[in-house]
């Protein structure tokens, strides 16, 4: 992935203040780091949805604070979305120093297809969906691929001890941890049958979230 870069202007306006900076075309943001106070940012609401959705929480951004001549590495460690219309509401940026290691989960992608899947001899089940890792920043990885192709038995399964990471990289989960397994089809089906009914629930109101620097006013 190409090096993703976002502009950004010191805040001064917090509290319930910040409902007018949006409607400006303005996401309210926090900067904080490794033995460093937090700042208050603001992100033109337009460029950050597009960084931010290329980005995602596990590739490095260049961010560039106007009136400062050095721009700084960060990595996306939290962000709030209104609810329904899911337009972003608030960032947390994490600085970053290049030489020191961060700890950072990453998603588990499924390439491939098991040949028992594809035969209806067996259902594949994930136990993961994220690895824990730790790296300096430079070597940072965007997803932990894992080949669904090598499962050619029933009840063969992948570890965490199994995948194949660059030798950069440390995993931090258990390696005894099943990431994926397949299990016998009339297994599955016996569970399913035995399962109790869900107890039916009354739908809940869907409300919206606010934003920390709200909660302050």
């Amino acid at each position: 992935m190409a090096q993703m870069e976002l502009s950004a202007h010191v805040r001064t306006v917090i509290g319930k203040q910040v409902r007018r900076l949006r409607r400006e075309g303005w996401i309210p943001a926090v900067l904080y780091g490794p033995d460093a106070k937090s700042r208050p940012l603001q992100v033109p609401a337009t460029e950050a949805e597009e960084v931010i959705d290329q980005a995602g929480t596990s590739h490095l951004i260049t961010l560039s604070i106007y009136g400062e001549s050095s721009p700084l590495q960060v990595l996306v460690r939290g962000l709030q979305r209104d609810p329904i219309r899911r337009n972003l509401l608030h960032v947390d940026f994490y600085r970053v120093e290049m030489d020191k290691p961060i700890t950072m989960e990453v998603p588990i992608v499924l390439v491939g297809s098991s040949p028992v899947v594809d035969r209806r001899e067996g259902i594949l089940l994930q136990g993961k969906q994220t690895l824990e890792i730790e790296c300096l920043p430079r070597d940072l990885i965007e997803a932990v691929e894992v080949d669904l192709s090598t499962l050619t038995k029933v009840d063969q399964q992948i570890t965490v001890g199994d995948l194949v990471l660059p030798s950069s990289i440390r995993v931090l989960d258990d390696p005894n941890e099943m990431v994926v397994r397949i299990t016998p089809l009339e297994v599955t089906e016996e569970l399913e049958e035995a399962a109790p009914a869900p107890p039916e629930v009354e739908p809940e109101l869907v409300r919206r979230r606010k934003v920390v620097e709200e909660e302050e006013g």
